[in-house]
């Protein structure tokens, strides 16, 4: 089995610190003394009341919780506001929560900004993204505390902006890795009796960070050092952000079926990925939402879908892809959903219907195949997307390159964090063709 860290090695830090005693590579590392580094950068975008400048939507940046100093970034696109102000129907609420590990990331970075600005405008939509504390400075809880305290903002329609063109009848719930995980369980204490009064049409999740003690499959079992996550990480992830406090069996991470079937919402996508280290823990939540929630004997009100050939997170950095442009169009059907026709049977997997038996005793059962096909060129960062990554202390086993060796630029690639395989027989194994160069960059993007 191939060694799980991928992190480079290395030397002392000159300031005195004597090593590293959590190393998340490529997200975070904690050094002993307590000084936290975060690996993973996307540059800062501000918010902006012009639509013309933000690509048709007006932006705004808001204080949420000022106890705790947690914000959000409101995104309002301009002709579904224009729309509403005619004598239209409002519009619905999308409040989105971006992952990164719960220790990185942020819904003012140019990555969420640009993802959370293109969900706005396609869906039509009041998008609420919301800045909420990160681990290690803030363990698990203070995420879902986060989010709920969002939540319960948007409802009061306190914000002029959304007391002016939400739809509260059409809240939806939408976050992505532990983003996803966030947004689930906070649905689940709407539902519990602490938000009676907060109506939760439905969930999005892509790509959701759950785990447990056990392997669901061999896919989490087997580690070939492609995949973005290896299961060992992923095992020290949540002792990690939660100080230590909780293990990979709590419910926040591993969730049971009571509170699964708690859920008052009235339809659920969750979205995989094929190459997903966390794709068998997607696939089986929406199985579980289909056999154990009230609401899901009608057979949209649980949707997986799955995109084959793709890697976490990989809408974010490749939005022009064949599979990113087809998990946007999902999306925003789904939201729609009353006036969008429905999803093309080709694009949509309902979870339950379809099973086969496992291949061996490892392996869950799923659905059918993946559904959306993989592109064959070559990623073009086109709107920006990509993310600045500045790595400190790398030794010269990894490379920072700029799109295919090009002259960089804003309107064509993005910046990305790749390890250099040379053909010997240690690392052969970690090139997708035999015949791939010396010095070659094999590419990976990270949330």
């Amino acid at each position: 089995m191939q060694e799980s860290k991928s992190s480079p090695v290395l030397s002392k830090k000159d300031d005195g610190e004597e090593g590293i005693t959590v190393d998340l590579y490529p997200f975070i590392r904690e050094y002993k003394g307590g000084r936290v580094e975060r690996l993973l950068h996307s540059p800062f975008v501000a918010a902006s009341k012009d639509p013309a400048a933000n690509r048709g939507v007006a932006t705004r940046d808001v204080v949420v919780d000022e106890s705790t100093g947690v914000f959000a970034r409101l995104f309002l696109p301009s002709i579904a506001a224009a729309a509403t102000g005619i004598g239209g129907e409002r519009l619905p609420v999308l409040m989105y929560v971006h992952g990164g590990s719960f220790c990185t990331g942020s819904a003012f970075s140019r990555t969420y900004h640009s993802y959370t600005r293109s969900l706005a405008a396609s869906a039509g939509a009041l998008v609420v993204s919301v800045e909420y504390r990160l681990a290690p400075e803030h363990p698990v809880p203070a995420a879902y505390e986060d989010a709920w305290a969002a939540l319960q903002w948007v409802v009061s329609l306190s914000d002029p902006w959304l007391s002016d063109y939400a739809d509260l009848g059409r809240t939806f719930l939408v976050g992505d890795s532990a983003g996803g995980n966030v947004v689930y369980n906070t649905a689940v204490r709407a539902a519990s009796g602490g938000g009676s009064h907060i109506h939760i049409e439905g969930l999005v999740i892509v790509h959701p960070y759950f785990w447990g003690v056990e392997r669901l499959s061999s896919s989490e079992a087997v580690w070939d050092g492609i995949a973005m996550f290896a299961p060992e990480d992923v095992d020290r992830l949540w002792p990690f952000i939660t100080a230590g406090r909780l293990g990979n069996d709590d419910p926040l991470v591993n969730p049971v079926d009571e509170e699964i079937a708690s859920l008052t919402c009235r339809r659920v996508l969750v979205a995989v990925a094929e190459k997903d280290t966390l794709r068998d823990r997607g696939r089986r939540l929406a199985a579980r939402m289909r056999d154990c929630c009230s609401w899901a004997d009608d057979e949209n009100a649980v949707t997986l879908i799955e995109s084959k050939g793709e890697d976490h997170g990989f809408h974010l950095y490749n939005p022009l892809r064949a599979t990113s442009k087809i998990l946007m169009e999902s999306i925003v059907r789904f939201i729609n959903q009353r006036t969008a026709l429905p999803l093309p049977k080709l694009h949509e997997l309902h979870a339950c219907q379809g099973k086969t038996k496992a291949s061996s005793p490892g392996d869950m059962d799923t659905a059918v195949q993946p559904v959306l096909g993989v592109p064959t060129r070559p990623y073009i960062d086109v709107h920006g997307y990509g993310t600045s990554m500045r790595v400190t202390d790398v030794t010269r086993s990894s490379c920072l390159r700029i799109g295919n060796g090009r002259k960089a630029s804003k309107t064509s690639f993005g910046l990305f964090l790749g390890h250099v395989i040379r053909p010997n027989i240690t690392n052969m194994r970690f090139s997708s063709s035999a015949t791939t160069a010396p010095e070659t960059c094999l590419f990976h993007t990270f949330i």
